[in-house]
């Protein structure tokens, strides 16, 4: 514990509690307390006990029964009285995670209150609605619409409204920055891991014995365009005939369908597995079964600004691993010299692939630099550090 003043900041989030966010539990419910800096949270309710408190000061969650534009408004309405019924001599700020609309309105009762207004940005979200909503024909103009319109309130209103902005990585400062807003108000608060946590797990894979196995870890969405992945694989397989890809991961029954399918076109319904998503422990000694992870995101708006968990868990499990060239990624295996770092191309992803399968003794040997890189650079008791430092300085408290 630290001998600081100490800070509460009132923090609405978009997320079901108790949340499954690794961001917001690990640095505010676990690392910002140890500095003095706590929040009373307020988010959604999935219908089911709360049976922990996760770290926050208080939970208050909204009920999310009725239509949709009833779930919305009651939760707008509770945040906005809870900003309305903040004061400042119990909070230093009042923090809204990606959430426009409801901002907006919390942006102006902090205002009325006289607290900082602060603006978490984890995604780009209205970028995201567009991109969607393009890609689903007439049916998503309504989306479409309300994309359009929340990114003119975010980047004309809210944005420019808010004391400070946080973003996930330096890509996402610049495309705020380009929208007009001082670079000087922006502060990029990348991805980590809690690496009290992801200890060095024993492999707990199911492999045949001599069978090259690639893993990937996260969400299936379409959007992430895994289908390329397998894609790699096929090549990977003209040196490595037997290998194998584990998806370690889930998502919406539809994608995961979708990519047994693309498999099978390729021949490849025998070496391509789908766990669905497991407790974390569990995916990471499945990871440290493999002999290669891969983090492949797809180049465009929406995940050019992104920042990546996958690549950095697999640094602090000193895996052999392979990440394309988005901003965050580029950094990450460029400073720690401990991953391959390729062109987002399915050739390129498996030359790289090919590469640490190999040699696996000369790649686990240099992915073994990974650990203290992501512990030194990007754990969350680092960044926790950092964010609580900035925090005293836009409060105005030591």
């Amino acid at each position: 514990m630290t001998l600081s003043s100490p800070i509460r900041i009132l923090h609405l989030v978009p997320e079901i509690l108790p949340t499954h966010r690794v961001d917001v539990l690990a640095l505010f419910g676990k690392y910002l307390p140890r500095h003095d800096v706590t929040c009373d949270v307020i988010g959604r309710s999935d219908d089911k006990p709360l049976t922990a408190q996760q770290g926050f000061a208080s939970v208050r969650r909204v009920a999310q029964t009725g239509g949709r534009l009833r779930r919305e408004l009651r939760f707008a309405l509770t945040c906005l009285r809870a900003a309305l019924g903040a004061s400042p001599d119990r909070y230093d700020a009042v923090q809204v995670r990606d959430l426009v609309s409801t901002g907006l309105l919390v942006m102006l009762a902090a205002r009325l209150r006289g607290i900082p207004f602060l603006f978490w940005m984890s995604f780009p979200m209205c970028e995201g609605r567009i991109v969607r909503a393009r890609n689903s024909g007439w049916r998503g103009r309504i989306v479409l619409a309300k994309g359009l319109l929340e990114k003119w309130l975010l980047y004309r209103v809210v944005l420019p409204g808010a004391r400070h902005v946080f973003v996930q990585s330096d890509a996402m400062g610049d495309m705020v920055a380009a929208q007009g807003i001082a670079r000087d108000k922006i502060t990029a608060v990348p991805m980590g891991v809690d690496t009290e946590l992801i200890v060095q797990p024993e492999g707990t894979g199911s492999r045949r014995e001599g069978v090259p196995q690639i893993a990937y870890l996260g969400t299936l969405d379409k959007l992430r365009r895994l289908d390329l992945v397998i894609d790699a694989l096929r090549l990977v397989r003209e040196r490595h005939p037997s290998a194998e890809l584990l998806l370690i991961g889930g998502g919406e029954p539809s994608d995961a369908a979708a990519l047994h399918e693309h498999a099978a076109r390729l021949g490849l319904q025998d070496a391509v597995r789908i766990t669905g998503w497991m407790p974390a422990p569990q995916a990471w000694g499945m990871l440290r079964a493999a002999d290669a992870a891969i983090s492949y995101i797809p180049r465009g708006i929406v995940f050019d600004v992104s920042s990546p968990t996958k690549i950095l868990e697999y640094l602090a499990l000193g895996m052999p691993s392979v990440a394309n060239d988005i901003p965050d990624q580029v950094w990450v295996l460029r400073n720690s010299d401990a991953g391959w770092l390729t062109g987002s191309t399915v050739a390129e992803l498996a030359a790289a692939l090919c590469e640490i399968l190999d040699d696996p003794e000369a790649s686990r040997a240099r992915a073994a630099r990974g650990p203290a890189f992501i512990e030194a650079t990007r754990s969350y008791r680092v960044l926790a550090e950092q964010l609580a430092g900035r925090y005293r300085q836009l409060v105005g408290k030591r």
